[in-house]
């Protein structure tokens, strides 16, 4: 597992900062959260009247004046755009950033099969996805109870779940995608953790568009849809699906790329 040790290693301070930037964020919410609370309340009726800017961000199911109704709007959008961000900027640099760097001509000519090397590749990039979550999962929770308020376990958990499971599919797509390319890799990671993003605003917003949902993975963790109807597992499926074929689609194809 040496690979590994050297992969975190090298992203520990892309790691942190993302992971403090977005801990940051989510606590600063919720500390907002008593002060906006008698507001929020008054505005519930207005927001979810706002016609397809309600229906985009779910605000027509949720009631703002309670904490997991806020936090599934304001928190959940943070958590789920900033661990997309991070999924895609990881992932996509994971196998194509040896080329990039000019280090492919040193670690390639070690005795380790390209197969392992990928393996090893996927493994940090999925600690580091999985550790991110755990620690921005602690501080929110520790948020919630600094500011007094009762902690909704089956809430919070869900939505947080749901997050980490975007961020390892992101990652799973954009790994599979990083194998494939050769050069700059940040610019097409937020490109596709964007798309996937706008794409599910479209789907909340026409009918028409609602097959969307199974093709992004914040279709799964819109954090209205997993309040008022819990996780949905079908488009869950379809999403860790995709994800999988892109990861074996790296494995078949990265052993027989012509590095340069």
């Amino acid at each position: 597992m040496t690979l590994v040790k050297h992969e975190l290693r090298q992203g520990r301070v892309a790691f942190w900062v993302w992971t403090g930037v977005l801990a940051f964020l989510l606590a600063t919410c919720v500390f907002l959260y008593p002060q906006m609370k008698g507001e929020m309340g008054q505005m519930n009726d207005l927001f979810a009247s706002m016609g397809s800017f309600s229906d985009a961000f779910g605000m027509d199911k949720l009631n703002f004046g309670s904490l997991i109704g806020y936090y599934a709007v304001e928190c959940s959008n943070t958590l789920g755009l900033g661990g997309a961000f991070f999924a895609a900027l990881t992932a996509a640099s994971a196998l194509c950033g040896e080329e990039k760097n000019r280090t492919a001509e040193f670690l390639l000519t070690h005795p380790v099969s390209r197969t392992r090397i990928a393996a090893e590749k996927l493994i940090s990039v999925l600690l580091r996805m999985l550790g991110m979550n755990l620690l921005v999962f602690a501080v929110s929770l520790a948020s919630v109870a600094a500011i007094g308020e009762e902690i909704p376990w089956k809430e919070l958990c869900l939505l947080h779940l749901a997050h980490c499971l975007m961020s390892l599919e992101i990652a799973g797509i954009c790994f599979g995608v990083s194998a494939f390319l050769r050069g700059g890799s940040a610019g097409l990671g937020i490109g596709i953790a964007a798309l996937f993003y706008a794409a599910n605003l479209l789907a909340n917003v026409t009918e028409k568009a609602r097959f969307l949902k199974y093709l992004t993975p914040f279709g799964y963790c819109d954090g209205a849809d997993l309040v008022s109807e819990g996780l949905a597992w079908p488009k869950l499926a379809v999403g860790l699906a995709m994800a999988a074929a892109c990861i074996l689609a790296a494995f078949v194809y990265y052993p027989r790329k012509d590095i340069h």
